[in-house]
C-alpha cells in the first residue's frame, strides 16, 4: 500500500514538474507573439526598418508617443503662430515618381492661391513623398518613408503644421487602419477613416478616390445634365452592382444582399468572380452562390443601374470606405451607407442627413422599409443635395484638395470661418469668402433665400485710358449722363492713363453726386474690378469712358439686375464655340442670337464678384491678363458663370455700344485689332485650361422694357431713349 502511495506521488510530481517546465516555454513563446501583436499595434517604422521594442522602455516610448498623437488637437498639435502672417503652404520638392493621384494633389497645392515657396512664410506643409497608398502589395507603395521623413530636418518637427494625405491603408488580410510609419502630430487626410481613429476638427476624412478622377473640372452632376428630373423616383428603387467576398474583412454584409434583391425595384447584385483563385476559393467554400449570382450580375448594365435608380446601397468593402460613394453623389442616386463606425467625408463641416441615408450593418433587412419611409419632396430634395455637393466638393481632385485647405484655413482664422450654412447651400464654401461679411444675405447667392433686397442705388465705375483734352470729350459726356439716373450714388473714374488726370476744376460741376478719381491703386486692366472701400452699394455698374450708353439703357439695366443680382447683366453680349481646326474653345464676336458673356464695357454686377476677382483667382488666371493686358472681361465672366452655373443677361438690342475712336488713342499698327482679337481667342482656351473645364453658359435670353419697339404712343412707354438706338 505504500509502495503504491509513493508511487502515485512521483507520477504526480513528474506530471507537475512536466507541465511547469513546458508551460513557461509556451509563456516564453506567447511573449514573442505579445511583441509581435504590439509591433503591429503601435508601429514606428516600417518593417524592413523595424525598431527594437523588446525592451520595456521602447515599448513604453512607442505606447506613449501613439497615445499623444491619438489625442491631438489644434490647440494641443498646431502651432498657430506661424500662420500670423497669412495661410500660406508649401509643398517640399518633389525628388522621387509619385503616383499619379497623388501629382494631382501636388499640382493642386501648387496653383492654389495659398501656395508659396518660401517655407518660413508657411502656415502648412505638404510632404512629396507619395502617403496614399500603404498598402504593401500595390505598385504604388512607397518604401523607406522614415529615413526621408528624416532627412526633412527641422521643418517636420515632427509633424506639426504638416498634412499627411492617405487612401489606402493595411493589405490582406486585415486591412488595418494603424499606418506603418511614424506620422508623429501631423493632420492626416486619410479615406477609410473609422470614428474610433478620427481626431475630430484635427483630422480630416477623404473620400475614397481612384486615378480616374480628373485634376479640375469634373463632370457635372446627372440631375443637371438629364433633360427630365420629375417625378423624383426612378425605375428602380434601391440598386448596387460589385464584388462579394467570400471571407474576411467586409464579406458579411455583402454576402447577405441577395435576400433583399427582387429583381424588380430591389437589385442586388454581386459577383465571386474577382481575384486570379475565385473558382478554387468558391469550391472549397463549398459556395453554391457564385454561379447563381454571376448569371443575374451579367444581366444588368453597372452605369443604366446606377441612373435608373433612387437609392444607391453603398456597403462597405475590405475597408469602410467605398468607390461607389462618389460614383452615387454624381449619378443624383441617394447613398444608403452600410458601413458601420465610418468617418463620412468632410464630415465635419458637411450634414450628410440631407444627402444620404444611414442604415445598419447588422441590421440589413430595414434596409427596405426605410427607404420606403421617405415621402417623394424629401427624395427630390436629397437628390438635388447629392448634385450640390458633387459638383461643389466632390467632381475633382482640385474641388477635394481645396475643401481641406479650407477646412484648415477655418479652424486656423475661426474669426473668419463659415457655418454649416456656407458648407450646406449653393453655392459652396469655396465660392464664398468670409472676409467678404459675416452677413449671409450680402452674398448674391442668399438674397432670395433671406427675401433681402439690394439697396435702390448703383456705383458707377468708369475705366478711363486716354487723357481729356476737350470739356465735350467722351469721359465727361458720359459722367453727365449717368449722373442723370436717379439710381446712381456715386462714380469712380479708374484712371488708367500715363498723363495726369484733368484738374479738379474742369471736371462737369453741379452734378449732385459726388466723383472720386483712382489713380495710383493699380495700373492694370483688372483696376476696373478691385473692390474699392468706396463702393458702398451692392450694385456696380462697369463702364468703359467712350461708352454710348443713355439714361434710360442705365436705368433699364439696373432694374433687371434687380430682379437677377447673381448674374451680369448688361449690353455688348459675346459667345463661345468649340474650334475643330485648334481642338480648343474660342471667342466670337459675330451677332447671333445666342451668347455666353456680356462684357464689363456696359454690365452692371453685385461688387461681391469684384471681391471674388482679386480673392480668389488661380495666379495663372490672373498672370494671363496682366500679361497680355486684355481679357479681364472674359475673366469676370468666368468667375460669374463658374460660382452661379448660369448665363449673363443682356438687354435690349443694341450693336454699337462705344465710340469707334477716341481723340489721342489713335492706333498706328494696322493689325492692332485683329491682334487683340487672337489674343481674347487664346485667353477663353487658356483660362478653360486653368479652370479644368468650360464654365461659361449660353442663354437665348433678352430683356427688353415693356412696349418696346411697339406701335403705341411713346408717352406710353417709360423707357423712350431706348427707340432711338
Amino acid at each position: 500500500m505504500q509502495a503504491k502511495k509513493r508511487y502515485l506521488f512521483v507520477v504526480i510530481l513528474a506530471v507537475l514538474l512536466f507541465i511547469v517546465y513546458f508551460g513557461s516555454k509556451s509563456d516564453r513563446k506567447h511573449g514573442e507573439v505579445t511583441l509581435s501583436l504590439q509591433k503591429r499595434e503601435f508601429p514606428t517604422y516600417m518593417e524592413s526598418e523595424a525598431v527594437d521594442l523588446s525592451s520595456p522602455r521602447r515599448r513604453r516610448e512607442s505606447v506613449t508617443s501613439d497615445f499623444k498623437s491619438g489625442k491631438c488637437r489644434m490647440d494641443t498639435c498646431f502651432d498657430f503662430s506661424r500662420c500670423v502672417r497669412g495661410f500660406k503652404v508649401y509643398v517640399y520638392p518633389v525628388l522621387e515618381r509619385v503616383s499619379e493621384s497623388y501629382s494631382k494633389i501636388i499640382s493642386t497645392i501648387q496653383e492654389s492661391k495659398y501656395y508659396t515657396t518660401n517655407p518660413d512664410e508657411a502656415c502648412i506643409f505638404i510632404l512629396s513623398i507619395d502617403t496614399l497608398d500603404r498598402d504593401i502589395l500595390s505598385v504604388n507603395y512607397a518604401k523607406n518613408i522614415m529615413p526621408k521623413i528624416a532627412h526633412l530636418g527641422a521643418l517636420w518637427n515632427n509633424g506639426r503644421n504638416h498634412i499627411v494625405f492617405n487612401l489606402f491603408s493595411g493589405t490582406w488580410p486585415d486591412y488595418s487602419e494603424v499606418l506603418d510609419f511614424d506620422t508623429g502630430e501631423a493632420i492626416m487626410a486619410r479615406a477609410s477613416i473609422s470614428e474610433s481613429r478620427f481626431r475630430p476638427n484635427f483630422d480630416i476624412s477623404l473620400p475614397l478616390v481612384g486615378s480616374t478622377l480628373p485634376p479640375k473640372g469634373g463632370e457635372r452632376g446627372y440631375m443637371y445634365t438629364s433633360i427630365n428630373n420629375i417625378p423624383p423616383l426612378r425605375h428602380y428603387l434601391l440598386g448596387f452592382k460589385g464584388k462579394r467576398y467570400l471571407t474576411g474583412v467586409g464579406s458579411e454584409t455583402r454576402n447577405s444582399l441577395y435576400h433583399m434583391h427582387n429583381g424588380d425595384d430591389i437589385v442586388l447584385l454581386t459577383t465571386c468572380r474577382h481575384g486570379k483563385f475565385w473558382q478554387k476559393k468558391a469550391k472549397e467554400l463549398n459556395d453554391t452562390r457564385c454561379d447563381i449570382d454571376n448569371r443575374e450580375f451579367d444581366r444588368y448594365d453597372y452605369k443604366k443601374l446606377l441612373y435608373n435608380a433612387t437609392f444607391c446601397l453603398v456597403p462597405r468593402g475590405r475597408r469602410l470606405g467605398s468607390f461607389r460613394f462618389l460614383e452615387a453623389l454624381q449619378a443624383g442616386c441617394i447613398p444608403v451607407l452600410l458601413s458601420n463606425g465610418w468617418e463620412l467625408p468632410f464630415g465635419e463641416v458637411i450634414d450628410w442627413k440631407k444627402a444620404a441615408v444611414w442604415a445598419d450593418e447588422r441590421l440589413l433587412f430595414q434596409v427596405p422599409s426605410i427607404v420606403h419611409g421617405l415621402s417623394q419632396p424629401e427624395i427630390f430634395a436629397m437628390r438635388q443635395q447629392t448634385q450640390f455637393l458633387w459638383e461643389a466638393y466632390f467632381s475633382s481632385m482640385d474641388k477635394i484638395i481645396n475643401t481641406v485647405l479650407e477646412i484648415v484655413k477655418d479652424r486656423v482664422k475661426s474669426y473668419f470661418s463659415r457655418n454649416s450654412v456656407h458648407w450646406n447651400n449653393f453655392p459652396g464654401a469655396l465660392s464664398l469668402l468670409p472676409e467678404y461679411s459675416d452677413v449671409l444675405h450680402t452674398y448674391p447667392s442668399f438674397y432670395r433665400q433671406f427675401a433681402y433686397k439690394s439697396d435702390n442705388q448703383f456705383t458707377a465705375v468708369v475705366y478711363a485710358t486716354s487723357p481729356v483734352l476737350l470739356s465735350s470729350a467722351p469721359l465727361f459726356r458720359l459722367i453727365r449722363t449717368v449722373a442723370k439716373s436717379t439710381f446712381v450714388q456715386k462714380i469712380v473714374v479708374i484712371w488708367n492713363c500715363d498723363t495726369p488726370p484733368p484738374p479738379s476744376y474742369q471736371w462737369p460741376a453741379d452734378l449732385g453726386i459726388p466723383i472720386l478719381v483712382k489713380t495710383k491703386i493699380l495700373r492694370s486692366v483688372s483696376a476696373r474690378f478691385y473692390p474699392y472701400e468706396e463702393i458702398e452699394t451692392d450694385a456696380v455698374f462697369n463702364l468703359d469712358e467712350d461708352s454710348l450708353l443713355t439714361t434710360d439703357e442705365l436705368n433699364f439695366a439696373f432694374k433687371v439686375w434687380k430682379e437677377f443680382p447673381e448674374r451680369i447683366v448688361g449690353y455688348p453680349a459675346r459667345n463661345h464655340f468649340w474650334d475643330e481646326a485648334k481642338n480648343a474653345w474660342s471667342y466670337t464676336s459675330k451677332w447671333l442670337n445666342e451668347y455666353s458673356m456680356v462684357l464689363t464695357s456696359g454690365a452692371i454686377y453685385n461688387r461681391y464678384y469684384n471681391f471674388l476677382y482679386f480673392n480668389t483667382l488661380r495666379p495663372a488666371a490672373y498672370h494671363i491678363v496682366e500679361r497680355l493686358q486684355n481679357c479681364e472681361d472674359i475673366l469676370m465672366n468666368f468667375i460669374v458663370s463658374d460660382v452661379t452655373k448660369l448665363p449673363p443677361i443682356k438687354v435690349t438690342h443694341r450693336k454699337v455700344s462705344k465710340e469707334t475712336m477716341l481723340p489721342g488713342k489713335a492706333v498706328t499698327d494696322p493689325n492692332y485689332y485683329q491682334t487683340r482679337f487672337k489674343q481674347r481667342q487664346g485667353c477663353v482656351a487658356s483660362l478653360t485650361e486653368i479652370f479644368g473645364y468650360m464654365p461659361l453658359v449660353r442663354s437665348r435670353s433678352r430683356m427688353d422694357p415693356v412696349l418696346w419697339k411697339d406701335p403705341v404712343s411713346n408717352l406710353r412707354k417709360k423707357y423712350r431713349q431706348l427707340e432711338v438706338i
